[in-house]
């Protein structure tokens, strides 16, 4: 985390563009169905392990990395940094009352941070375009966009040169930062169980979680075989 985060603070000051990636094992299953997805992930400047599953495949395959990213982490760790620094940041995605509840949350959280601008996430293909065009009217430092993935990346992708910004997906982060869906204690996610206690507050969920058991599958077959299919 730590050194992510310096080199994207580095890359702010410096005024780069950087599209940021962070993969849980739902994101890499769909880039392995998806070769138009997969090449879009492959555009990112940095991929950061979100989930434990990418950590612990790694390891399996003998290319360990050294901790576990996560999205939700990584934005807010660059909102403390905005909030120091008055840095503009853009909000894009979540159901309109959530978005308002994000961003209520950081005017109290993060009073320094200038809210350059905001769209929900409920809107037609056809007018992204309209979208990306108040995202570079804002002139925001950092632009996290929560439209959930593939819908998340493929707009960074199609959209990120328009303004030079640190683009990153984060999924339901806003979800979390509104106060609308509670992240495990901290004893949950220190015993990598994270996971287990959003399936218990949302049992709705048991279909995305069978991802794991079929990523942690294709991790073995190709640590024992090695084949990459």
């Amino acid at each position: 985390m730590q050194e992510v985060v310096a080199q994207l603070i580095a890359d702010h000051q410096a005024g780069l563009n950087r599209f940021i990636v962070t993969a849980n094992p739902e994101i890499v299953l769909a880039a392995r169905k998806d070769p138009a997805y997969m090449q879009v992930l492959q555009t990112a400047d940095y991929v950061t392990a979100d989930g434990i599953g990418i950590v612990k495949g790694a390891a399996l395959l003998g290319n360990p990395v050294p901790e576990r990213v996560t999205g939700f982490d990584l934005m807010r760790t660059l909102l403390q940094h905005a909030d120091l620094h008055h840095d503009r940041v853009f909000f894009l995605g979540a159901k309109p009352a959530v978005l308002r509840q994000t961003l209520a949350a950081v005017r109290k959280q993060y009073p320094g941070v200038v809210i350059a601008g905001s769209h929900d996430g409920y809107f037609a293909p056809d007018e992204a375009a309209e979208v990306a065009a108040q995202i570079k009217a804002a002139r925001p430092a950092f632009v996290f966009v929560a439209l959930g993935f593939p819908k998340q990346e493929m707009f960074i992708h199609q959209f990120r040169d328009q303004t030079p910004a640190l683009w990153m997906g984060v999924g339901g982060s806003f979800d979390v930062l509104a106060g609308v869906v509670q992240r495990a204690p901290q004893s949950w996610q220190e015993h990598h169980v994270e996971w287990l206690y959003r399936l218990l507050q949302d049992p709705r969920r048991l279909g995305r979680m069978m991802a794991l058991p079929h990523y942690l599958t294709l991790i073995l077959w190709h640590k024992f075989t090695n084949k990459q299919n």
